[in-house]
């Protein structure tokens, strides 16, 4: 699959602050591409730049195989973005607005089409209720229906999910999946919450400080053999001398908060559980993390971390 955005060497400076600092990554046709950093990493910076919101500083974007520089019109007409909060007429219909963002997309679309748009958000049957009688994630969805109506190639959302309830959450997300698997969109989301981008993506990048710290597809930076597990137990020392002793010693792994930490395949977990209570090894805790988590809480520094990426 060719690469529908190619990001070569990005760097965004506003004064003295650097923003997006030498930023390089690809998302290939068909992914849903998480893009992943705590608030202030960089994520809404760089998607201005590839909505030409913004300049850059340096560095090069081509989408669809072609320098975004001069061909800015013909790249943004296949491109359908929803940043943060959507903009909608609060006053007007969803079908309204739906019908006004169309006609500003130049293209001839049905009453039907629109209708199947509101359908396929979930909400046909409010077609004709203001805006303003909305829920936050209603919004977000009529948000992505009318960023999709002139039947874009690319999707882009920021932080679709900021301000939503779980059952808010839920429908993005399901939607998300909607759009990869039944209407074969390419979609870049990014996101703080590194749970809900797991669900979705396919391919993924995690961004600090402007910089990237890794990138590769869910099934490399999930590997489920290299699951991490967090024992906490009456008496860790005891505990982790008796596993050091025996056949799971190779998977023990540096304590971390004084816990016992180690590393092996999720399908190994409960015969580790039979292990710990076959040798009288009283058990508080034990609890698995995903080790795309513990590589970004290692390479970064700071608490801050780890509320913004643990849910």
């Amino acid at each position: 699959m060719h690469d529908i955005i190619r990001v070569t060497g990005l760097t965004k400076r506003f004064n003295e602050l650097t923003a997006v600092n030498d930023l390089s990554f690809s998302v290939k046709e068909g992914d849903v591409y998480g893009f992943l950093g705590q608030n202030g990493a960089g994520k809404s910076t760089t998607i201005r730049m590839l909505l030409t919101l913004i300049a850059p500083t340096s560095g090069e974007i081509e989408l669809f195989g072609k320098k975004l520089s001069g061909n800015k019109n013909e790249i943004l007409s296949q491109i359908g973005a929803v940043i943060e909060k959507p903009d909608v007429y609060k006053y007007l219909s969803a079908y309204e607005n739906l019908k006004l963002f169309a006609k500003l997309s130049d293209k001839k679309i049905s009453h039907q089409q629109l209708m199947d748009q509101l359908e396929m958000v979930g909400l046909a049957h409010r077609a004709k209720d203001k805006v303003r009688t909305f829920s936050q994630g209603m919004k977000q969805r009529l948000g992505i229906a009318i960023a999709l109506v002139h039947k874009p190639k690319l999707i882009i959302l920021d932080e679709p999910t900021n301000g939503l309830d779980p059952q808010g959450i839920a429908d993005i997300r399901n939607l998300i999946l909607h759009l990869s698997r039944e209407r074969n969109k390419t979609i870049l989301v990014s996101s703080h919450l590194l749970s809900e981008i797991e669900q979705v993506a396919t391919r993924m990048i995690i961004i600090d400080k402007g910089r990237k710290l890794v990138e590769g597809s869910v099934a490399e930076l999930f590997d489920p053999a290299q699951t991490l597990i967090e024992l906490d137990t009456f008496n860790n020392v005891e505990a982790k001398q008796k596993i050091s002793n025996s056949n799971w010693a190779a998977s023990l792994q540096s304590s971390r908060n004084e816990l016992v930490v180690m590393k092996l395949d999720k399908k190994d977990i409960p015969q580790l559980h039979r292990f710990l209570i076959d040798n009288n090894i009283d058990v508080l805790s034990l609890q698995p993390r995903h080790s795309l988590e513990d590589y970004f809480l290692q390479v970064t520094s700071g608490n801050q971390h780890v509320e913004a990426f643990t849910n």
